[in-house]
Order: C-alpha cells, then structure tokens, then sequence
C-alpha cells in the first residue's frame, strides 16, 4: 500500500484559511499594466479561469492564444471575446492528454510567433474516473495536469529563454495548482503515475491533490533551473471556486460531491485575480518559485511539495516519459 501522510494541523490550518478565510483582495484587474505587443497562452482557455484569464488579457490589448482540445468551443469563446473586447484571441488545439498533440501544436505556435512573454499552464481535469489514462498510459488527472504542462513548458522554453534576450523584462509561466495539495492522504507514489496495482489501490481524489503537489514541485523546480536565465515560474491556488466547469467528472449525489458543494464558495471572478497578479503586475517579476493562494498573496505549500529533491525527482522523471515519446516519433 502507497505510505500514509495524513495532513498535520498547519497543513489543515492552511487550508482552511485559503478556503473560507482569505482577507479581501487588495489588487484588481484595474490594476493590470497594458499588454500590447506581449504575446501570451493560456491552456483550457474556453472555460472557467482560463476563460476570464483570456477575456482580462485581451482587453489589456495582449494577443493571447487559446488553448483547448474542442474547437467549436474555443471559436465560441472567441467569437464572444472579439464582440466584447474588439480583440481576437487565436484558437491553438492541443490535448494535454497526448503528447504528441502538444508537439504539434507547439511546431504551430512557432510558425507564426518568435517570442513568448506568458504561458499559463491553467488547462486540467479533476476527480476523472480511475479507468481514464493518457495516450501515454499514465493517470489522466496526473498526466493532463502536471506531465501534459511540462512538455508543453519544456518545447516552450527556448522561446521564452530567447524573449528574455531581446526584451528588458522578464518572461512567465504560471502554473496553477489547489489547496487539495494540502489534503494529500498518500506520500507522493511514482509508481501510481502509470496505471499498475499502486494506482489501482488510490482513488479519484487522491490522484488530483497528487496531481496539484506535482504542479508546484515542477513550478518551483522550473523556478530553479531557468530562474537565472529570466523566467519567473509561480504556482498559483485560485481558491474553492463554484461556477467554473472543474465539476464535470463529479456525478450524483456522493460524499465527495456533498463536500464540494460546501467547500466551493468563491466566484471565478475573485479566483482569476491571482493567477492575472502573478503574470502581469510588476511587483510578482520578483516572486520567481513562489506560491501564491488567495488573494493575491505568498502562501506556504504543503512541506511535501517545497521539497526540492522530490522536484527534482519528478523533473527527471517527466523527462523520461518525455524522451520515450520522442524516440518513438524519431524510429
């Protein structure tokens, strides 16, 4: 059986207090600099957060990308945003469930765009029933949150490393996590990130507060490796939001749906602040390898997820998953 680590009380401190106990906000969008002439993407940009990221963005004149799997979906958001805004975002398909999709789309962003000064890592699943994997064989909550993310960033990087070079600001990413980290039964299992006997042994929800411990690990690891080089990598908490689509696999009356109706309080519009903070104000090109939870604000991860030599664990292993993928591609 994977290992317990039941949350100790500061970790339920903190969650409590992310969810239901978050001062006011202090930053708004009105507050947001003028994007023009920044060229941003944001993943599962047709619904919930990344909707109102891609809508905020596009009045601030950015050109923004977005990314979805259903293209009748993204051209409707689009459509809506263009007659709203007068700007109009740039549908790029990508299934972060496949790999390979994530190749070709990058190949192309890169046709048509030679700098990248945002990338919001904000498209996921949550609470996907067990029998659901990747094209890759890995878990579908894990692999479309953390893995598909990562080889998104990793083809992504040369083109942000090189808009550092030809701009006096920093480039971000943003990655966006959940207070669920902090509620994490397991300690972090490897071996539950493929399907196998381990997997089979956790349960919906454990394999999405893994999956948010993972986004912080490889934001923080990112934040390591490439601080230096000018990109500014944060993970955010947007808070327990109602409203938003997250909900889509969560059927019936259960506990597990009984317990979000209580725990999701918040508007989206309240939970998109952070995550706009983090990749446009001013004042967050300082917080490079910060988590940020509501509002607007430096918060503590659970201490599993600050541990740098787990991150750099799971970096290595991303990368093999990665270079399998593309020795298939290359035979």
């Amino acid at each position: 059986m994977p290992s317990f680590s039941f949350p100790g009380p500061s970790d339920l401190v903190s969650f409590l207090i992310q969810a239901y106990f978050a001062s006011a906000p202090s930053w708004n969008v009105d507050k947001m600099p003028d994007m023009t002439g920044k060229v941003i993407i944001v993943t599962g940009g047709s619904a919930g957060l990344g909707k109102l990221t891609v809508k905020a963005l596009l009045e601030k004149n950015a050109r923004v990308y977005l990314v979805a799997r259903d293209e009748n979906k993204a051209q409707a958001v689009i459509d809506e945003y263009t007659k709203i805004t007068g700007r109009t975002a740039i549908f790029l398909k990508i299934d972060l469930a496949d790999l390979h999709s994530i190749k070709a789309a990058v190949k192309e962003f890169l046709s048509k765009e030679k700098e990248l000064h945002v990338l919001y890592n904000n498209g996921g699943v949550f609470m996907t029933p067990m029998d659901k994997l990747t094209a890759q064989g890995c878990d579908l909550q894990f692999g479309t949150n953390v893995l598909g993310h990562f080889y998104l960033t990793k083809l992504l990087l040369p083109t942000l490393i090189s808009t550092v070079s030809n701009s006096s600001d920093k480039v971000r990413v943003v990655t966006i996590t959940s207070s669920a980290h902090y509620l994490a039964k397991y300690k972090f299992n490897f071996a539950s990130l493929k399907d196998g006997s381990e997997r089979r042994k956790m349960n919906p929800m454990a394999m999405y507060s893994q999956s948010k411990t993972g986004n912080i690990l490889f934001a923080s690891e990112l934040a390591r490796r490439y601080g230096d080089k000018g990109i500014v990598s944060t993970s955010i908490d947007p808070g327990n939001l109602k409203e938003t689509e997250i909900n889509r696999d969560v059927h019936g009356i259960s506990l597990e749906s009984i317990t979000l109706y209580f725990l999701q309080i918040h508007k989206p519009e309240l939970g998109v602040l952070t995550q706009l903070y983090a990749g446009t104000s001013p004042e967050a090109k300082d917080m490079n390898g910060k988590y940020l939870g509501p509002w607007c604000r430096e918060r503590t991860p659970r201490s599993e997820a600050n541990d740098s030599k787990l991150a750099e664990e799971l970096w290595k292993w991303m990368e093999e998953q990665v270079e399998l993928v593309e020795r298939e591609e290359s035979s």
